[in-house]
C-alpha cells in the first residue's frame, strides 16, 4: 500500500496494530487447550471463532485469461486475519477494539514477472453498524472497509479493490471439506497445546475478473484452494516460522505439506495430507515430511534469502516445488507486521513431470514470526 497517498490511515493502522500486539502479549499466559473443540460443524465452523486468539481465511489460486498477445496467466492470493485483543474484552465502549481484522491481497502477473500486493487493517468492537470491519460467526462473511469474502451455498465470493489491481472472484466447491490433522485438529509443535483447528477446501473452480492497472481480464479457467485455521497457541516458543504448500493436482488430488522451523533451520514439527481424486485421505504423521532446498533467491528489497525451489518428500511421494517467478515477497509490516514469501508455484513429480500447481508460503526468514 502506498503510505504516502494515505498518511492518516497509515497513522491509524499503527495505533491499531500497537493495540493488537499488546493484546496478543497479554493473551500469551492463557491455557491454550481449554477450548479445542471437535467435531467441526458446518456451516457454523465456516464462520468466525472470536474466543480464539488468532484466525485466518486464506484463498490462493491461479487463473488463465486472454489479451491481444494470447493466453495470460495469473496467481492470486487473499487472506483475512482476525486477532482477539485481550486487553479490551471487558470494555463496553463502541470504540473498544475487541478484535482486529487484517487482510492481504496479491496478484502475480506471470508474463510480466511481477507481483502486486496491498493490505488493510481495521478494528471491530462488536457493535453492529459502527465497525469498519466484521466477521460473522454463522458462516464465512467478512468485511474490511471495501474488501469482502462471503460464503453462500457452495460458493465463495471475494471482492478486493486494491492499489493497482482488483480481485473479483467466485470460487465454487467441487469436493468435500478436507479436515486436516486428527479430524480437524492439526498439531503444529511437540506440545499438545500447539494445535490448531484446520480445514481446507481444495480444487475450487475460480471465475470472475482481475484488474491489473487499467486492464481488466475475464478468467476463462482457474483453480483455487481455501484454508481456514484458528487457534490460541499455534507455534512452539522455539519456532521462527514455517514452510507450507497447498497444491491442486491436475488429476483432482490435493497435497498439503508443512514444516515448522527453529532458528537453526531445523524442523520442529511437520505434517500434511494427501487426498486423491477418489476421496481417499492420507494424513502425514510427524517425521514423515522433509523439505530440502534446491535453489535460493535473494530479495533486492529486504536482502532476505528464500528457497524458491524445494524437494518435498512425503508418504504420498516425492515432489519438486518451483516458484513460477522468484520475486513474490510480501511486506505486510503496515498490518500484520511480517515480511514473508508467498507465491504461485508449480508441482512436478520425482521424474520431473508437471502434476499440479498451487502456492508456496515461507515465513520467518526475515525475522522470527510472532503470532
Amino acid at each position: 500500500m502506498n503510505s504516502r497517498a494515505r498518511p492518516p490511515f497509515q497513522s491509524r493502522r499503527r495505533r491499531l496494530l500497537g493495540a493488537g500486539l499488546a493484546g496478543l502479549t497479554l493473551w500469551a499466559g492463557a491455557t491454550p487447550v481449554r477450548s479445542l473443540r471437535l467435531p467441526m460443524v458446518f456451516p457454523r465452523d465456516y464462520g468466525s471463532h472470536p474466543d480464539f486468539r488468532t484466525e485466518w481465511w486464506y484463498i490462493t489460486g491461479y487463473a488463465t485469461a486472454h489479451d491481444s498477445l494470447g493466453p495470460r496467466e495469473f496467481g492470486f492470493q487473499l487472506t483475512f486475519f482476525r486477532s482477539r485483543v485481550m486487553a479490551t474484552q471487558a470494555l463496553t465502549s463502541a470504540f473498544a477494539a475487541k478484535q482486529l481484522i487484517f487482510a492481504h491481497a496479491a496478484l502475480t502477473d506471470v508474463r510480466g514477472k511481477k507481483m502486486r500486493h496491498d493490505q488493510r487493517i481495521a478494528r471491530s468492537s462488536g457493535h453492529p453498524g459502527f465497525d469498519l470491519a466484521s466477521a460473522s460467526e454463522q458462516d464465512t462473511d467478512i468485511t474490511l472497509r471495501d474488501w469482502s469474502l462471503v460464503h453462500q451455498g457452495r460458493s465463495y465470493a471475494a471482492r478486493l479493490p486494491a492499489h493497482g489491481f482488483d480481485l473479483e472472484l467466485r470460487c465454487d466447491e467441487t469436493q468435500p471439506v478436507l479436515l486436516q490433522g486428527d479430524h480437524g485438529l492439526s498439531r503444529k509443535g511437540p506440545l499438545p497445546g500447539e494445535t490448531s483447528h484446520y480445514y481446507s477446501q481444495p480444487q475450487l473452480t475460480a471465475q470472475g475478473t482481475l484488474r491489473l492497472g487499467s486492464q481488466s481480464f475475464d478468467i476463462i479457467a482457474g483453480r483455487a484452494w481455501l484454508d481456514h485455521e484458528w487457534s490460541d497457541d499455534l507455534l512452539d516458543s522455539r519456532a521462527v516460522g514455517w514452510d507450507w504448500i497447498g497444491m491442486n493436482l491436475h488429476d483432482g488430488s490435493a497435497l498439503t505439506a508443512f514444516r515448522i522451523r527453529d532458528g537453526a533451520g531445523n524442523a520442529l514439527w511437520d505434517g500434511g495430507s494427501f487426498r486423491d481424486a477418489s476421496g481417499d485421505l492420507k494424513i502425514f504423521r510427524h517425521g514423515k515430511v522433509v523439505f530440502s532446498a534446491l535453489r535460493r533467491w535473494k530479495s533486492p528489497a529486504t536482502q532476505t534469502v528464500y528457497p524458491v525451489q524445494w524437494r518435498v518428500s512425503t508418504p504420498a511421494g516425492t515432489y519438486v516445488v518451483s516458484a513460477v517467478i522468484a520475486n513474490q515477497e510480501l511486506d505486510s509490516r503496515a498490518s500484520t507486521g511480517a515480511v514473508y514469501w508467498e507465491g504461485l508455484s508449480d508441482l512436478a513429480d520425482s521424474d520431473g513431470r508437471p502434476v499440479g500447481r498451487g502456492y508456496l508460503e515461507m515465513t520467518g526468514y526475515t525475522q522470527p514470526l510472532r503470532l
